[in-house]
């Protein structure tokens, strides 16, 4: 099959003079975002040669720990629902979103 169409997303990291993360900012034109701030992102990309997942973890050095426990919470969460689209193991997906909610309660992220 011929790829058809592209979609480009693209990251701006302002870095600090020690190159740290000041800012982020993304676009995703196709989905009507355009240079978005972010305080945070998690990038897995999966290379087929090593077979290994490539990572890019960024945040600010502003980035509130509070959100950042919120942040990771969600990923966590989302990681979960995406593994059973993709797998269709409801199985493990049910003990990913267990381990998502012992998560939260342990740093009392649910009120």
């Amino acid at each position: 099959m011929a790829v058809a169409h592209t979609s480009k997303i693209e990251f701006i990291v302002g870095l600090d003079e020690n190159k740290v993360p000041e800012t982020l900012s993304w676009t995703a034109e196709e989905g009507k975002i355009v240079s978005e701030e972010a305080k945070a992102l998690m990038i897995s990309v999966w290379d087929p040669k090593s077979k290994e997942t490539l990572r890019v973890d960024l945040w600010t050095k502003d980035m509130p720990i509070d959100e950042m426990k919120q942040f990771f919470h969600q990923t966590l969460v989302s990681m979960a629902n995406t593994f059973e689209r993709a797998t269709n193991d409801e199985k493990m997906s049910a003990t990913m979103r267990d381990f998502c909610d012992y998560f939260s309660e342990k740093l009392e992220l649910k009120k």
